[in-house]
């Protein structure tokens, strides 16, 4: 059995580090990881957050992911791609996925211009999982109507794939207007960031978006065997191989109680039966497992021997 990539999730680890005055210990965390083994690190973003970020009550255990409805308003989200870039001057092969961008509530211009820098900065080491999000709070305070926000990032897709080609570049619609723009420099890849999907659910949108524009899936939760067929089926039908996809898995962290870390050994358990399913990455954070912010390079280089050891 192949060793699968371990991807380390640097986002919602505030159990050990705080969001204000630590974020360079979060960048140590990165290269710790490369040094280690590590394939990827992973950050997600929020801009803002209102009353509906805690409107299902606050997780019982903070090491745990937040989750819509499930968090303190108060939780810091840094910038993600500041922080990433970061990470890239500090880093050499380590991937660089930057989850969650909620690209609705950007111009797309700008926000190619941002991912499309990135991209060059870390040559081509950039991988954006751009998405809706949830909170409504969070598009009402930014002036970005809710209810459009999957068309708002079909959209988005449209424009970065023009601006990843020639210029000048033209664009009309009820959203976005624009006429002869430049766009230069260009992505690092000829067709710009590599592009990941994902989130709750196999939606029709996702599927779409993933065969038209993806490079690799990241589903929230376990994905049953028909999902995996039903996008299989649709990249066929696209004249695309699903084999092409990078398929990115996760680990399971059962808390004991609401004060304490979770167990590793029992959260890498569903690593080989993913891997049976065609997923080659997997995401882990180290917050569920460790208190300690100066123990996360030794408990990466744990994690990359005891998956060699359950995959071998």
């Amino acid at each position: 059995m192949t060793t699968p990539r371990m991807q380390l999730v640097l986002s919602e680890n505030w159990t050990m580090t705080a969001g204000r005055a630590d974020l360079p210990t979060v960048v140590r965390w990165a290269r710790e990881a490369e040094d280690a083994g590590f394939d990827s690190v992973m950050i997600s973003e929020h801009i803002v957050l209102g009353p509906d970020a805690g409107a299902g009550g606050v997780m019982g255990n903070p090491r745990d992911y937040a989750l819509p409805g499930n968090q303190d308003p108060h939780t810091p989200w840094p910038n993600s791609l500041m922080l990433l870039s970061a990470i890239a001057a500090v880093t050499e092969r380590l991937r660089l996925a930057a989850s969650a961008v909620i690209a609705p509530l950007r111009h797309p211009l700008l926000l190619a211009r941002e991912l499309g820098t990135l991209d060059l900065l870390s040559e081509g080491r950039l991988m954006v999982l751009p998405n809706v999000s949830w909170s409504r709070d969070e598009y009402a305070a930014l002036g970005v109507p809710f209810s459009r926000r999957g068309k708002l990032l079909d959209e988005h897709l449209e424009i970065w794939a023009k601006l990843w080609g020639p210029s000048p570049v033209s664009h009309e619609s009820e959203y976005y207007t624009f006429r002869d723009v430049y766009f230069e420099p260009k992505a690092y890849h000829p067709d710009g960031p590599r592009l990941c999907f994902g989130g709750a659910g196999m939606h029709d949108a996702m599927v779409r978006r993933i065969v038209q524009y993806g490079h690799a899936f990241n589903p929230l939760g376990k994905v049953t065997s028909e999902e995996i067929q039903t996008l299989k089926a649709a990249m066929a039908a696209a004249g695309r191989d699903i084999a092409d996809l990078e398929m990115i898995g996760s680990t399971r962290a059962v808390f004991p109680d609401d004060d304490s870390c979770a167990d590793l050994a029992q959260a890498l358990e569903p690593i080989p039966e993913q891997m049976a399913q065609g997923f080659t990455t997997f995401c882990i954070k180290p917050s569920q497992f460790t208190d300690d912010p100066n123990g996360v390079g030794a408990f990466c280089r744990e994690v990359i021997r005891r998956v060699q050891s359950l995959t071998a």
